[in-house]
Order: C-alpha cells, then sequence, then structure tokens
C-alpha cells in the first residue's frame, strides 16, 4: 500500500503555502523531528490565528498519511497533535520539519505480506494450567459469523511503552503494531492517561491496551468469515511483565495495576494470546514510542516498508 501520490501533492501545496508566508521547505533530514526536540518542552511564542490554522492543517495532512501507511511519522504525528489548540512557533517548524522529511522518503511503500511468520517455540514459555486461577476464562466468540471462507490466518502484535515520555507531565507512552500473517494492520501510538511509577507498570497497561485491540480485531475477522489459527503471538520487551502473564503461580502487590495484570492473565487463560519476550532492538512498534535516530529508524521501518 503505498501513500505516494498524496504525499507528493501534500509536498505541493504545502510548498506553495509556505512560499506565501516567506517561508521555505528546504533540507533534507533523516528523521521526522530534529534530534533532541521536545514539544513539551517548546517555549516559543504562540502562533498568531493565521499560523494556528495552516498548522492545524498541517497536522491534519499528517493525519491522513499515517493512515495510509507512514507508520514511520505516526509517532511525531502524535506528539504534534497535542498542541492542536495553543501551537508554538517551534511546533510549526517541527510540522515543516516532518514535511522535509516525507520530500526525502517519499517512496515508501507498506508491505502487505500474506505469508505466515514462523516464530522460534523457545521464546514462549512452557504452557501453564490456568483453571484454577481463571476457571471461566473464555474468548468472546461471534455466534453468528458467517460461514468460513478461505485458509487460516495467523496474527502478531508487537507492543512498546516509552515509560515517563513526557518530559513535562512525566506520562508514559504506548505504541502497538498488530499483523495478520505478515501484513501491519494495525498501528496505534497514544500517551497514556495515568502517570505510572515503573516501567512495569507503563508495559503492563500497554499490553492491556494491545490485548483490548487484538481481541476486536480476531472478533471482526470471525465475522468477515476469516478463520484464526491459534492464539494472537504477542511480543514485549520487558521480561519482568512476560513473567507475570504467563506464569501462574506469580503475584502482584500493586493494586494501581492490578486491573491491567489480571485483564492481561485472562486472555492469556482463554488463549486469546502467547505472550513472549522481543528484544527492544528487533521490536518495531518501538518507532511509535521513541523519538529514533535516523539509522535505528531505517532499521525498524525497513521491517515493514518496501
Amino acid at each position: 500500500m503505498s501513500s505516494d501520490l498524496y504525499v507528493k501533492s501534500a509536498i505541493e501545496i504545502v510548498q506553495t503555502e509556505l512560499k506565501l508566508m516567506g517561508l521555505t521547505l528546504t533540507g533534507k533530514p533523516d528523521t521526522p523531528i530534529q534530534v533532541g526536540y521536545r514539544p513539551e518542552l517548546d517555549s516559543s511564542l504562540e502562533l498568531p490565528p493565521k499560523q494556528l490554522n495552516f498548522y492545524q492543517g498541517l497536522v491534519g495532512t499528517l493525519r491522513w498519511i499515517c493512515e495510509l501507511g507512514r507508520i514511520d511519522i505516526v509517532m511525531p504525528t502524535c506528539l504534534l497533535a497535542s498542541y492542536l489548540m495553543a501551537p508554538r512557533q517551534g511546533h510549526l517548524e517541527q510540522a515543516i520539519h516532518v514535511f522535509a522529511y516525507l520530500k526525502k522518503y517519499n517512496r515508501s511503500k507498506l508491505v502487505l505480506d500474506y505469508t505466515i511468520p514462523c516464530f522460534d517455540s523457545s521464546s514462549y514459555f512452557k504452557k501453564s494450567d490456568w483453571s484454577q486461577y481463571y476457571p471461566d476464562a473464555a474468548e468472546p466468540i461471534p455466534s453468528n459469523a458467517p460461514q468460513v471462507r478461505g485458509k487460516e490466518v495467523t496474527t502478531t502484535c508487537f507492543v512498546d511503552a516509552d515509560h515517563a515520555g513526557c518530559k513535562r507531565t512525566r506520562r508514559s507512552h504506548t505504541g502497538i503494531i498488530i499483523l495478520v500473517n505478515s501484513a501491519p494492520i494495525i498501528w496505534f501510538s497514544k500517551r497514556q492517561n495515568t502517570v505510572e511509577s515503573s516501567t512495569f507498570g507503563s508495559e503492563f497497561i500497554a499490553m492491556k491496551q494491545s490485548i483490548d485491540l487484538i481481541e476486536a480485531l480476531r472478533y471482526k475477522l470471525r465475522m468477515m468469515g476469516v478463520p484464526i489459527e491459534g492464539p494472537t503471538n504477542l511480543f514485549c520487551d520487558n521480561q519482568s511483565v512476560v513473567l507475570n502473564t504467563t506464569t501462574p503461580e506469580s503475584t502482584l502487590s500493586k493494586r494501581h495495576n492490578s486491573i491491567a495484570y489480571h485483564r492481561c492473565r485472562e486472555a492469556q487463560a482463554a488463549g486469546t494470546v502467547k505472550v513472549a519476550k522481543e528484544g527492544t532492538l528487533t521490536n518495531i512498534s518501538d518507532m511509535l514510542t521513541k523519538l529514533l535516530a535516523g539509522p535505528r529508524l531505517r532499521t525498524l521501518t525497513a521491517k515493514i516498508f518496501w
């Protein structure tokens, strides 16, 4: 899936608007946002009404480009969209910087690969008996689903959280990518609603959000007559979260995280997901939680772009 035509058309329009404002779209940046820039710490002057409307239009265009498959700019667009009501001069400059990045990398195509991925079975823990902990756990299956058609598909999810990523509020950021076979179908990047005091807590909140998206997708696929093979492979880069989710004997004393804790464990008990550890260097959802350097961003996007 390609956003080439929309991106090129958007760049032409932005260049025309910038020319009228006495600005230009210059440079060939390697990252969507300048390295080291944090929009929440920007203290430049607020934009006047005309430039404010222009900024809102830029962010709206970037949102559509994200929907068309440019996962590499989802995180920067999410951050810039947080300041639509009162953007500053620095925010506008970074929005223009994103378009300069798109001008340089304007031919990225999202690969919708139908092949079934193969994962190392050693990444998963031995299957445990959850019956005494969650005896009624079961995945919601639609009773009025149509007749099954075609071959079975597998579903895979990569989830990550940037603990205390926002330097102003210290809220963490969740990043999720869900694939059907080897094709990315859902990408999610959003700041969490609570301030978590530990990486463990923020990762558990992120996993709970991913399970909600996974269950919705599995239900939708079944309602479309698409058969699903086994549980969703859910990869997280936090070893403690993986252990607490996959080992029935593990305990959690923090009441604040107990809802996410039991939500994730019950999904494991119901056979909806199968949790495993995935290193930070190879977890593709990392690009949806952090502003990465150019080489690192290119490495991760190479896994889903052509």
